[in-house]
């Protein structure tokens, strides 16, 4: 078994050339230079909710925090990544092939997570997302948050990292939403360093649960 702390270092080289091409090719659709580092993603997998089962991986990338959440016990029925890069797309589906990779918008990911079945078995205990919110606007970030909180259970988490020095969701937007956020841990050797956030639903109100298993 890989340990989350200690990614194979057989694939560690040949996926960050993979990923360091595809930012080559769009570095404004790719928010990173290189894959995220061993305390990076121990920090991430940390932050998932005791007794996790069902966890959304949004921007799978070469497949780091994937790899961290099979190893830290997550069946692969169980783990939905999305990746919106083809050419990363298809490296997730040929080292993940028991894992459920779509190509697609994180915009999407209750009408994908539908058609792939995945929301059948009921909403996720937690959303993982290696995005890059804070280079995108105001409403893209609120569409992807609306949907990741749609696939997600009332008391579930959305576990976010960026690399500027605070949330990259602004406050207004988290009132909008009425959604909470805390700081989690900062990974000062990461390249470059990040921090972790953790967005939950305020508890002032009821949420309206996912709609799943109903004919369409």
């Amino acid at each position: 078994m890989i340990s989350p702390t200690r990614p194979d270092e057989r694939t560690a080289a040949p996926e960050a050339w993979t990923f360091f091409r595809q930012w080559l090719k769009n570095p404004l659709g790719i928010a990173a230079l290189s894959p995220s580092g061993r305390q990076l993603t121990r920090q991430m997998i940390s932050e998932l909710p005791h007794g996790t089962r069902r966890v959304i991986e949004l921007g799978g990338g070469t497949g780091v925090f994937t790899r961290a959440m099979l190893a830290h016990g997550i069946a692969p029925r169980d783990l939905l990544v999305l990746e919106l890069n083809e050419a990363l797309h298809q490296h997730l589906r040929t080292h993940f092939p028991d894992v459920c990779v779509e190509c697609g918008d994180a915009r999407e990911l209750v009408a994908i997570g539908r058609r792939d079945g995945y929301l059948d078995a009921g909403p996720a205990d937690a959303v993982i997302s290696g995005l890059g919110l804070l280079s995108m606007s105001r409403n893209t970030q609120a569409d992807i948050l609306k949907a990741a909180f749609a696939a997600l259970k009332p008391d579930g988490r959305l576990i976010q990292f960026t690399y500027g020095p605070k949330s990259p969701v602004p406050r207004d937007l988290l009132d909008e939403l009425d959604l909470s956020v805390r700081r989690g841990g900062f990974a000062w050797w990461n390249v470059p360093p990040a921090s972790v956030y953790v967005y939950t639903r305020n508890r002032s109100r009821a949420v309206q649960a996912v709609r799943v298993g109903v004919p369409r």
